[in-house]
């Protein structure tokens, strides 16, 4: 264990990146996770905090940057570390995740640990395993509690204290009030401060440490912003949203605390932010908004202080200032100019502002992280997400746009093969991203697509009404639009593509998971003349089961959101469910499904396997019994990276008989 750790170590110390590519684009390179998912700086700028993979095992490295030396923090059993806070300039705070059937990456234990830059001071402060503690000073002794903790707030004038809120797991489907705590970060004692006033929510506080906003969806399934003055002030409803109205959401304060900033609705906009007056609880003008695209997040200031800009992502990634002088900027600016073609985005800063993480990454390129020091204006490398990939050797995703058949405006993307960008006639595979709603295609890197395009295939995504990004109005387009218009749109992308020559007609596929597995079968049924195969990965087959099996129904919220999001019409869900209409197909199908799926209960995949296998329909069949929505474990991404390509091979370029029955 010590060779690991030194070897561990030493990898995250590498500051000068060398090119590592050794050979071709493999399945088990594109499947492997990611070596560093987060990287974070102290608050004084002496200590890097970030989470890695080293042989297979996650760690916390805790590097000195003063010194060039640091250590490794294993997780307990096997987990991995999936969130961590400096709450002061030596100590750590972090949450740990663990595989749960049902999901296709690690799920919060609901614990949270503490851990000293140096190593030392490890402990559970809060979770269904802490051990009680017997200081007699203590505000109150620690006990284990069978709930979910989270941070809301790190309290940067307080380097003993965080605010976290408590979520108990035994309060029945649909949840319980969320109580919020003061703890110290010392030895996990704690004191109630608030209870929020809507379930399952979340909050937003001031600078001084002071939960102001709770904001989630009530039972009806629609947004409610609750408000209060301040400490031990009563909560009031400030916005709530309806069948017709969106409610505007807080999103952080300004460094004087008089202004926050919200997503709003402004008339013919996708998106804006607007300031809000603390003191007249009264909207301002937006100070950013967009024709296209919503706000993806808001760029904060070095210190994490103030409100200085927006990303969004009508196309690429883009960054916009209410500050363009601030420093946050200016870091921005710089390496952008330095990394042409690379998106930029600041990770975390020290409390002086003197010095940042930044994050840059692209279409193909993972990403590395990077050190900004203000004095010099400079960026050094500090390491890299995924080092074994070679950015040169990806597929480049190029944003296209086209009108569908009542003229809605609808965004994606297409990658081709390397060396094939003005490439025709090739074979496509229109690969349909789940939700469908909340959720977009992005201009990032996608190891599915990379897959993919690597191995000879066009790949087309499209953001179907529905998906998120492009404002609320094309969202609720999308409502009570599985299998009708949101299909069509597909369908519109296809012919598209067409006819722009990039594919022919009869060398198209389908491919999605989840919502996109729904599509892609529905796809092929409602036009079986249009692609020659489809894949299903963890998808929805029969819209009626939705109410009955997997876990958005379990809750009432959840049966509310169905209703008005799919519809609840009997007739039309039994008309639009793949598994009703398989006299109509002519496609090819490959159906993927893991066993542990609680979202999308494999009964769906397993149902529409038998079917098929009743009217001696051959096709192919991938189930994996430990798997969840979407596989996690490496070899079998690679395994399903392997197999839907040849699949998808033999329908494009060979022969499209015989897909097989396995």
């Amino acid at each position: 264990m010590k060779t690991l750790f030194k070897r561990a170590v030493a990898c995250v110390l590498c500051l000068v990146l060398g090119d590592v590519w050794a050979g071709g684009v493999t399945f088990t390179d594109l499947a492997r996770h990611v070596q560093y998912q987060q990287v974070k700086i102290s608050p004084d700028g002496h200590y890097l905090a970030a989470t890695t993979v080293v042989d297979g095992k996650p760690l916390l490295a805790l590097v000195d940057l003063t010194k060039q030396n640091g250590v490794m923090i294993k997780p307990r059993e096997g987990n991995q570390v999936i969130n961590l806070w400096w709450v002061n300039d030596r100590r750590v705070l972090y949450t740990e995740g663990t595989k749960i059937a049902g999901w296709d990456r690690p799920f919060s234990t609901g614990e949270i640990f503490a851990v000293n830059a140096d190593g030392g001071g490890t402990q559970l402060l809060f979770g269904y395993r802490a051990s009680p503690s017997f200081q007699a000073s203590l505000i109150q002794q620690r006990q284990p509690e069978r709930a979910s903790g989270e941070i809301i707030d790190t309290l940067r004038d307080d380097e003993n204290h965080v605010l976290i809120g408590v979520t108990p797991w035994d309060s029945g489907i649909d949840g319980d009030y969320t109580k919020i705590f003061l703890m110290d970060v010392r030895d996990g004692s704690k004191h109630q401060v608030a209870t929020a006033p809507v379930r399952k929510a979340e909050f937003v506080t001031d600078h001084h440490g002071v939960v102001r906003f709770a904001f989630g969806w009530g039972s009806n399934a629609y947004m409610q912003v609750h408000y209060r003055e301040g400490e031990g002030k009563p909560w009031t409803l400030l916005f709530q949203a309806t069948a017709k109205k969106e409610a505007p959401v807080p999103l952080a304060f300004n460094r004087d605390d008089n202004v926050v900033y919200m997503s709003c609705d402004v008339p013919g906009k996708a998106g804006a932010i607007c300031p809000w007056d603390v003191g007249k609880q009264a909207m301002q003008e937006p100070v950013w908004s967009s024709d296209v695209a919503n706000a993806e997040d808001l760029v904060y200031s070095i210190d994490h202080q103030d409100v200085v800009g927006v990303y969004s992502m009508p196309a690429t990634p883009t960054t916009e200032a209410f500050a363009p002088d601030s420093d946050s900027m200016k870091a921005i600016i710089s390496l952008s100019h330095d990394l042409p073609g690379e998106s930029v985005r600041i990770v975390s800063g020290t409390s002086d502002g003197s010095k940042a993480v930044v994050l840059a990454s692209s279409d193909m390129d993972p990403g590395t992280f990077y050190l900004w020091d203000k004095a010099t204006g400079k960026a050094v490398p500090l390491l890299q997400r995924a080092p074994w990939i070679k950015p040169m050797a990806m597929a480049a995703k190029q944003p296209v746009e086209f009108k569908a058949r009542d003229g809605l405006t609808l965004h994606g993307y297409l990658s081709t093969p390397p060396g094939k960008e003005q490439a025709k006639h090739m074979p496509l595979v229109l690969y349909v991203h789940g939700g469908p709603f909340g959720i977009r295609d992005e201009w990032n890197y996608d190891p599915y697509v990379q897959a993919l395009a690597t191995h000879g295939f066009a790949v087309l995504q499209v953001n179907y009404r529905g998906s998120s990004g492009y404002g609320n109005a094309f969202v609720e387009n999308g409502f009570g639009e599985w299998g009708g218009k949101m299909q069509d749109d597909l369908t519109d992308a296809t012919d598209w593509a067409i006819k722009q020559g990039i594919a022919d007609a009869g060398h198209v596929c389908i491919f999605g998971g989840s919502y996109g597995g729904y599509a892609a079968l529905e796809g092929a049924v409602k036009e079986p003349d249009l692609y020659r195969c489809a894949i299903g990965y963890v998808g929805v087959y029969d819209l009626a089961m939705m109410y009955s099996k997997g876990d958005i129904s379990d809750w009432m919220p959840g049966k509310n959101y169905l209703r008005y999001s799919m519809g609840s019409d009997p007739a039309q869900l039994a008309a639009r469910s793949p598994i009703n209409q398989l006299d109509k197909l002519k496609a090819n199908v490959m159906l993927i499904v893991g066993g542990q799926d609680t979202r999308v209960p494999p009964q769906h995949g397993e149902n529409l396997h038998a079917a098929l296998q009743k009217r001696g329909v051959a096709h192919e069949w991938l189930y994996k019994p430990n798997e969840g929505h979407g596989f996690y474990d490496e070899k079998n991404t690679a395994e399903l990276f392997e197999r839907v390509t040849q699949f998808l091979d033999r329908n494009l370029n060979g022969s499209s008989a015989g897909a097989g029955s396995h």
